[in-house]
């Protein structure tokens, strides 16, 4: 179970850290050409979609195994 919270955690804060980076990111690639801010910008923005994709994921995960309908049945 810790393992799952420890996963969620560091999830939060990837997506937190790329969310904040969102801004520095555009200053570091303003001297790049055009093509290569939006491919820069673009990939970025993919990156945060799959991190926030994941973090849903781990806590979806994390709620239904700590559900309280989680119930064994029993063998016939």
């Amino acid at each position: 179970m810790f393992h799952a919270h420890a996963k969620i955690a560091r999830a939060q804060r990837l997506v937190e850290m790329l969310e904040q980076d969102a801004p520095l990111l555009a200053k570091r690639v303003s001297e790049l050409t055009p093509e290569h801010q939006k491919s820069a910008k673009d990939y970025a923005a993919r990156l945060r979609a799959c991190a926030r994709a994941e973090l849903e994921r781990l806590i979806q995960e994390d709620s239904f195994l700590n559900s309280e309908d989680f119930t064994a049945e029993p063998a016939d």
